[in-house]
């Protein structure tokens, strides 16, 4: 089954989101050593139920404030799901590094998410 598997927060300041998750909910929040601005949130500990995420600066118009990812077997057949459903592929596949193949999609209410296959770029 397809789950959702990571969220990114999207913010103008991004330190100062970090800080305000920080506070209220106690979330650990690292900033991310890569190429562009990301920090890493971890909400609880491992065994708990729930899912980490991310802070990162925002780059697209406001109301995406947040962004599920879901975990696919296959991301070139999902793409072509997406795109029979209605839905459009907004940023190209990239390879991330010890992650996968991931790309952003659009539903057809305008909703952006996330698109990552683990299997084979582990």
């Amino acid at each position: 089954m397809n789950r959702v598997v990571h969220f990114e927060i999207s913010a103008d300041d991004p330190t100062k989101a970090a800080d305000f998750y920080s506070k209220v909910f106690g979330w650990e929040i690292k900033k991310w050593e890569g190429e562009f601005e990301y920090w890493l949130v971890m909400t609880g500990d491992e065994k708990d139920p729930g899912i980490d995420g991310a802070i990162m600066r925002r780059s697209y118009p406001k109301g995406n404030g947040t962004i599920n990812t879901i975990s696919v077997e296959d991301a070139d057949q999902s793409k072509e799901k997406i795109i029979q459903a209605g839905g459009k592929q907004v940023t190209d596949f990239e390879i991330i590094p010890k992650v996968g193949k991931f790309a952003y999609f659009e539903d057809t209410e305008g909703n952006m998410f996330g698109v990552l296959q683990w299997k084979g770029y582990m």
